[in-house]
């Protein structure tokens, strides 16, 4: 089962989309490092854990790795940098919608998902259907989430055959 290593954009987007149910029922793992799930998800998402994330515990040497990256860097916060040296390290794709945090991932030979694939994936394993993946686009939008909306809209209109 494919490792994803999340930031906490992503989960938020899910949570507020209504869609971590089905994100979970996927056939994925979904990890965070523990610094940011404690930091920034365990007061407003303590479920998560009951639903299948993962806190991975950092070592020395990634939190050295961490203030490697931060004196690289400057521009994503230091939880993102975890989900970054966290990812590296375990060899897995990146979740992040984070524009500075996706151009450090690439920069580092990262591979970076974010939202939409997401999103397109729970579609394309019949998780949800794409007029669920509307609304919950719809809810993400309402709560000032910021994704690339045409390119969602596209995305789902191709998932729909062209419609």
């Amino acid at each position: 089962m494919l490792l994803l290593i999340s930031d906490a954009n992503i989960l938020i987007d899910m949570d507020t989309g209504g869609l971590l149910a089905p994100m979970f029922n996927m056939k994925y793992r979904f990890a965070v490092p523990d610094v940011l799930y404690h930091d920034e998800l365990m007061e407003q998402h303590a479920g998560l854990l009951d639903m299948g994330l993962e806190a991975m515990t950092m070592d020395g040497d990634l939190v050295a790795r961490v203030g490697q990256l931060a004196q690289r860097y400057r521009r994503p916060g230091r939880n993102d940098l975890f989900a970054l040296a966290l990812a590296a390290h375990q060899e897995c794709p990146l979740l992040t919608g984070d524009k500075d945090l996706r151009a450090a991932a690439e920069a580092e030979a990262v591979e970076v998902r974010g939202t939409l694939w997401l999103v397109t994936e729970m579609v394309r394993s019949a998780q949800i259907s794409t007029q669920v993946a509307r609304a919950a686009y719809q809810r993400m939008r309402d709560s000032g989430r910021r994704l690339p909306w045409d390119q969602a809209g596209q995305m789902l209109a191709d998932l729909d055959g062209g419609a």
